[in-house]
Parts: structure tokens; C-alpha cells; sequence
């Protein structure tokens, strides 16, 4: 009899505790609104953000930087943009006077110019790389390059050969840069005096 009673007792014990537990649980879960997973999906769902439209999407790219028409129209296709629709959003954009290749060409050139150790012909290889037609590059270069093409050649110079080096391996790092051959000679030549006369 005792074991009877003290076994009754136990059990007795352990239905209360697991009804403890699952009192607990089904609480938690109304707290945190997880009873009912398929009420619950539908609350974690927000709603669908309506799609951009070609030109707002268009004016969102041009806002973070200056693209060429050719380059805005890939970024466009790679959103999945229809051909009209970039036809209409670039044609109101260039009314807008937000799209203008001849200006943005000419900012560009300008900075590059400049601010840049690069070629000449380096420059117009990055700008027909950015989208760039030859017409609006070539309207950009300037007739008398030479001075700064000699200045920009010095400059790669400097940083390339700190120490000075050969004429041969200072003229092919030039010519590979596509620096013009009469500036890249006479920048060589003011170098290596610099190395002479100290």
C-alpha cells in the first residue's frame, strides 16, 4: 500500500509539473505571438514595396554618380527595364538637362587631366571604357598637350624610379602607360639631370 501511495504521489507530482510546463510554454508563446505559426508568418510579412519606375530608378543612379547614356542604359537592362521604358526615362532626362554626354564627358576629362599622372591617351581609354563616344572625347582634348604630358611623365617617374634607373626601363614603363614618345624622352632626360647634378 505504501508503495501504491507513494508511486500514486509521484506521478501525481509529475503531471503537475509538465502541466506546469506546458502552461508556461503555451503563455510564452502568446506573449511572443508564436502559437499559431501561420498567424505568425502572416505578422513577420511586411508588404511588397512598389516597383521603381525606369526614370526614378535612373535619377536614384545619376543622384550617386555621373554616368554616360550608354552606361546608365546597362545599368537599367541589368534591373530587367524594358527597352521603351529606358527610351522614355533617358529622353525626359535629357530634356531635364540630367543627362547630357558632351558636359559629363567634359567634367570628366577635365578631372582626369588635371588631377591624374595618367596619359592622355590613358584618359580616353577610361572614358570610352565609362561610355563615352569618340566625337565627345575628342572635342574635350586639348591641341597642346606636350607640357603636361611631360609633367604627368615626371610624376610616374618619381614614384616608379625614386632612385633613378636606365633610360631603357624608364622609356618602355612610359611607352606602356601610353604617354607620347617626345614628352616621355624629354621627361627622361630632366629626370636622369636631376640624378647627374646631384
Amino acid at each position: 500500500m505504501m508503495y501504491r501511495s507513494y508511486h500514486a504521489s509521484s506521478s501525481e507530482d509529475e503531471a503537475g509539473k509538465n502541466y506546469g510546463r506546458k502552461h508556461r510554454r503555451t503563455r510564452r508563446q502568446k506573449d511572443f505571438g508564436t502559437e499559431n505559426t501561420e498567424h505568425a508568418e502572416h505578422n513577420v510579412r511586411s508588404p511588397k514595396k512598389p516597383v521603381k519606375t525606369a526614370l526614378v530608378a535612373a535619377v536614384d543612379i545619376l543622384a550617386r554618380q555621373e554616368y554616360s547614356e550608354a552606361k546608365l542604359r546597362e545599368k537599367l537592362a541589368r534591373k530587367g527595364y524594358a527597352e521603351e521604358e529606358m527610351d522614355a526615362a533617358v529622353a525626359r532626362l535629357k530634356e531635364r538637362h540630367y543627362l547630357d554626354d558632351a558636359a559629363a564627358c567634359q567634367r570628366q576629362f577635365d578631372f582626369l587631366y588635371h588631377e591624374s599622372r595618367s596619359s592622355l591617351r590613358q584618359i580616353c581609354l577610361k572614358l570610352r571604357q565609362r561610355g563615352f563616344s569618340k566625337e565627345d572625347i575628342d572635342a574635350c582634348r586639348p591641341k597642346d598637350f606636350y607640357e603636361r604630358e611631360k609633367g604627368a611623365a615626371l610624376r610616374v617617374l618619381a614614384l616608379k624610379f625614386p632612385r633613378g634607373g636606365e633610360r631603357q626601363k624608364m622609356m618602355a614603363n612610359l611607352y606602356q602607360k601610353g604617354f607620347d614618345s617626345s614628352a616621355a624622352r624629354a621627361a627622361i632626360a630632366e629626370y636622369q639631370e636631376r640624378f647627374t647634378e646631384s
